[in-house]
């Protein structure tokens, strides 16, 4: 008689240390805190918040062996022994032989932009993230959405929406001229699809295209790993392989990479420039002493850079990254168990409502995104953020609002940070508001900065 087998719980790979507390707030003082944030939970003070699901930036929970490499920081100006050690282990990971450090991701896609970017050029790229986008743009670049047309469909279920259509890019090309795209910008997994991988396959490609055309290839690593694990999951002749050498292998066709390393490094500040190109890389170092400080430090303490080495090592651990995307996945599957529409396949780093469905009686011009984070938040304490209409900002030539096809709430997990009581307790909290939700109103708009608004824009109630 055959063994039958039971399904066989998972667990996180760790055992906790040190607790930091939190504390659970009512309705009525969340109501009150939301208001006075004028319902841009950016703008809320996290002493008010129970479970912030914000960001992964920054917000990661390092491990005894980062804090113990803290302690050996060498704080030298020039020169520090952990400036080496990070160089030596970008080298092993990214497969990069040149490398400056930046003191986060965006500094590092502002020195990218600048040196490499005329304008009245064009980027093309798999779909745009905010702060990579203004850098492209204040440099005098026009962005191109190049991305296949599943990702905008958050109920595709194509295994790699984060894709660029081949098609779409030739088009550009045929209509601009390679001369005037620097550079293809990937991101992998797309943060504004969804947190959506693009596969092994489209790279090659892509790689393909681009040598014939004459178009570098740079690649947004920021969570790279994650990219990886799903290559591993769900593409051909990659199961046996592991997250380093997959790592590794999808890097190889780019010219250079930048990647925020308050995400898969688990620490909570730094940035990462790194490429292949000697005269690139000359010119990084100088202009890293502009805005950054000095090659061997930009910007950074030399502890940090230790913690930023140690997490290198430990972000392509198997079980590290299959458990901090088992907790998205356990996320998401139980908010679909409700009914609640959310992006699928669901991403690596967040679970990604779809405010259009969800509050469906909203027009997109009332920030149904916005409405919806700032709703669950007062119903639980529990922070998202919008990724809709408020994040896409306006269009540069007629000044009016951009309409993304795409109206999300992210729900992003820190690494190592919360339990699946937290995932509990917040599904339940967005089933209720799910519940209410025909008796939400929208917001409208009181203020809005030049740049980047989803982080200081003001609303009120319709």
């Amino acid at each position: 008689m055959a063994k039958k087998i039971l399904k066989r719980s998972w667990a996180e790979p760790f055992k906790i240390k040190v607790v930091e507390p939190i504390k659970m707030t009512t309705r009525a003082v969340r109501e009150k805190a939301i208001k006075e944030a004028a319902y841009n939970t950016f703008l809320l003070r996290s002493e008010d918040v129970y479970i912030d699901l914000l960001t992964d930036s920054g917000t990661n929970a390092m491990s005894d062996y980062q804090w113990a490499g803290m302690m050996i920081g060498d704080e030298a100006y020039a020169g520090s022994k952990n400036f080496y050690t990070l160089w030596n282990n970008v080298k092993k990971y990214y497969g990069m032989p040149y490398f400056v450090p930046t003191h986060q991701g965006r500094a590092a896609e502002h020195l990218v932009s600048k040196i490499l970017i005329k304008p009245g050029d064009y980027i093309a790229g798999n779909m745009y993230f905010t702060t990579t986008r203004l850098h492209q743009e204040l440099a005098g670049a026009t962005f191109v959405d190049v991305i296949i047309d599943e990702a905008h469909n958050p109920q595709s279920q194509h295994p790699f929406k984060g894709n660029v259509d081949l098609k779409k890019l030739d088009k550009l090309v045929k209509e601009v001229g390679a001369k005037k795209i620097p550079y293809l910008s990937i991101a992998g997994p797309v943060n504004m699809a969804g947190g959506q991988p693009i596969s092994m396959q489209n790279i090659s490609e892509l790689t393909e295209y681009c040598k014939k055309a004459g178009i570098k290839m740079w690649f947004d690593a920021t969570r790279a790993v994650e990219n990886a694990y799903f290559i591993k999951e769900r593409e051909k002749g990659y199961a046996e392989k592991t997250i380093a050498q997959i790592l590794k292998e999808m890097l190889v066709p780019f010219e250079g990479i930048w990647v925020s390393a308050k995400k898969d490094l688990m620490v909570n500040i730094g940035g990462i420039l790194a490429t292949r190109n000697k005269k690139f890389f000359a010119e990084a170092k100088n202009l890293c002493v502009v805005y950054e400080g000095l090659h061997t430090y930009g910007g950074l303490a030399g502890r940090d850079m230790e913690a930023m080495a140690r997490g290198l090592e430990e972000m392509v651990e198997y079980d590290t990254i299959k458990a901090r995307i088992g907790q998205v996945e356990y996320c998401g599957n139980k908010l679909k168990s409700y009914g609640i529409p959310i992006v699928e396949p669901i991403g690596g780093h967040a679970v990604f409502l779809d405010a259009k469905k969800f509050l469906s009686h909203l027009k997109q011009i009332e920030f149904p995104a916005q409405t919806l984070t700032a709703e669950i938040y007062v119903d639980s304490g529990v922070r998202g953020m919008e990724r809709g209409i408020v994040s896409a900002g306006r269009n540069a030539k007629t000044g009016d609002h951009n309409y993304p096809k795409l109206e999300l709430v992210r729900l992003t997990f820190p690494r190592r940070v919360y339990t699946q009581a937290h995932i509990d307790v917040t599904v339940e909290s967005i089933a209720q508001v799910y519940e209410d939700r025909k008796k939400i109103r929208g917001l409208k708009m009181i203020y809005e900065p030049k740049y980047l608004r989803f982080f200081q824009g003001r609303f009120e109630k319709l």
